[in-house]
C-alpha cells in the first residue's frame, strides 16, 4: 500500500508539472513589469503620468497615452495582471504598425473599458475585429485581473481571468510591438486608474 501511494503521489506532481506548461514563470517567458519595476523596458508616447507606486505602474492622469515595447513581435503569447477602475479606458495594443502613433486604426486593441459606449466591443473585445456579447458579462473595474493573449498568425484569443471572451483569425496587422494604454473617456471626461503589477511576453 506504502508503495502504491508514493506511485501515485508521483503521477499527481507529473500531471501538475505537465498541466503547468505554459506558466509564465517558466523558461522562454520574458518579464516586463515585475511589480513596480520595468518602465524602463518602455518607450513612452503620449502624456500619461505613468510611474512606480504601490507595487505597480500606475497611470491616472492625463489625455492619454502608452507604454511601448521595444521590441516587435510577430507569434507571441502575454500574460498580465491589472488593476482597473469602473470607468478606466485602457488595453493592450497587438502588433502596432507605427509604435510612435499607436491606435485601433493600425494595431488590435484588446480593450480594458467596461463602460465603453459600443458595448460590442467593452472590457474582453478586440475593438473593430472582435466583438464580445452584449450586455458584456466581462468586468474588470475595481479589482485585480489577469488578461492572457495568444496571436499566431492570423489567430488570436483573448482570456480574461481564465475565460475566453472572443477570439478571431485576421491578418491586416502582421507584426510590431505592443504596448499598454492610459485614455481618457467619453468626450475627453479624466479616465479611471490602471495598474500593471506583471506583464510577460514569449516570442513563439
Amino acid at each position: 500500500m506504502k508503495r502504491l501511494f508514493v506511485l501515485a503521489m508521483l503521477l499527481v506532481v507529473a500531471f501538475t508539472v505537465v498541466g503547468c506548461a505554459t506558466h509564465p514563470s517558466l523558461p522562454g517567458w520574458v518579464t516586463l513589469i515585475d511589480g513596480d519595476k520595468g518602465l524602463n523596458n518602455f518607450n513612452r508616447i503620449g502624456d500619461a503620468n505613468w510611474r512606480a507606486e504601490g507595487g505597480a505602474i500606475v497611470a491616472d492622469k492625463g489625455k492619454g497615452g502608452q507604454l511601448v515595447s521595444k521590441n516587435s513581435y510577430k507569434d507571441f503569447q502575454i500574460y498580465a495582471e491589472f488593476w482597473a477602475d469602473t470607468t478606466t479606458n485602457s488595453g493592450i495594443f497587438l502588433r502596432a504598425s507605427d509604435p510612435a502613433k499607436i491606435g485601433s486604426e493600425n494595431s488590435y486593441e484588446v480593450n480594458i473599458y467596461d463602460q465603453r459606449p459600443g458595448q460590442e466591443y467593452a472590457t474582453g473585445a478586440i475593438v473593430n475585429f472582435a466583438s464580445v456579447p452584449v450586455p458584456n458579462p466581462y468586468k474588470a473595474g475595481g479589482q485585480w485581473n489577469t488578461l492572457e493573449i495568444y496571436a499566431q498568425g492570423p489567430d488570436v484569443t483573448v482570456k480574461l481571468n481564465g475565460v475566453v471572451t472572443t477570439k478571431m483569425q485576421n491578418a491586416k496587422f502582421p507584426a510590431g510591438p505592443f504596448s499598454l494604454q492610459f485614455g481618457n473617456g467619453p468626450n475627453d471626461a479624466p479616465g479611471g486608474a490602471i495598474k500593471w503589477r506583471a506583464v510577460r511576453v514569449q516570442a513563439l
